[in-house]
């Protein structure tokens, strides 16, 4: 089942065009990743689709209802949720605090409960650190804590925009396991990343993204081995 559909979406900043006229779907289940050097148009995607920029044309179609125009806090509402480029979390707010936030269009007090402790068990170190603000956080505890904050409001569709940025080594591994592990629990993904190599050998399918257009889409493990790709996004000629 086709959970998310775009037709056609054009984005412009002023008179400039940032996305012209792409289209791509996400079935339910799937992790997806979009991947495209800076620039290319990534966040300005993931933007247009949780509603914090307009469309100049096309159309969002999100489990089966045209969400183009609806505000970005209805589409949370309708199970649309995004853990931003940069994390984005509240500095001065503890981690539980945060999480909370998470939560904030529900009313399912014993659902609430139940994600609260799904969260905490994915990232045992937000419960370690739970009483601790957001700010005096690691930059991979911080990621985390943007991806529990999300899985908060219960999405049937979580976006991640850039996970890995300015993470370890080490780090990004352990979050690319815990983003496999959120998906097999039954969360569908749609992930930009520019660490083309861990999403697209996570992804069920991807896209490629250049200036602002989808130029190649396929199978994640077609393009992890396709030419053009491994030159351009894996460093390898």
């Amino acid at each position: 089942m086709t959970l998310l559909e775009l037709e056609n979406v054009a984005v412009a900043y002023g008179r400039i065009e940032a996305l012209h006229g792409i289209s791509l779907t996400v079935n339910e289940g799937e992790v997806v990743a979009l991947i495209g050097a800076n620039g290319a148009g990534k966040t300005t995607t993931m933007r247009a689709i949780s509603g914090t920029r307009s469309l100049a044309s096309g159309k969002i179609t999100f489990n089966g209802e045209d969400i183009s125009k609806l505000r970005a806090d209805l589409r949370v509402v309708r199970g649309l949720c995004q853990s931003p480029e940069g994390r984005q979390i509240f500095p001065g707010m503890t981690v539980m605090e945060n999480l909370d936030m998470g939560a904030y269009t529900r009313r399912d007090t014993a659902g609430i409960a139940a994600d609260l402790d799904r969260v905490l068990t994915l990232f045992p170190r937000l419960a370690e650190r739970r009483k601790q603000a957001g700010g005096t956080l690691s930059g991979g505890e911080q990621q985390m804590l943007a991806v529990g904050r999300a899985l908060m409001s219960r999405p049937k569709l979580l976006l991640l925009d850039e996970p890995s940025m300015g993470l370890a080594p080490l780090v990004i591994r352990q979050i690319f396991d815990i983003i496999t592990e959120i998906n097999q629990q039954g969360t569908t993904i749609l992930l930009v990343e520019q660490n083309a190599q861990q999403a697209l050998s996570r992804a069920h399918r991807g896209y490629v993204l250049e200036t602002g257009q989808i130029v190649k889409e396929g199978s994640g493990q077609d393009l992890l081995h396709d030419p053009s790709v491994k030159e351009a996004y894996l460093g390898v000629a």
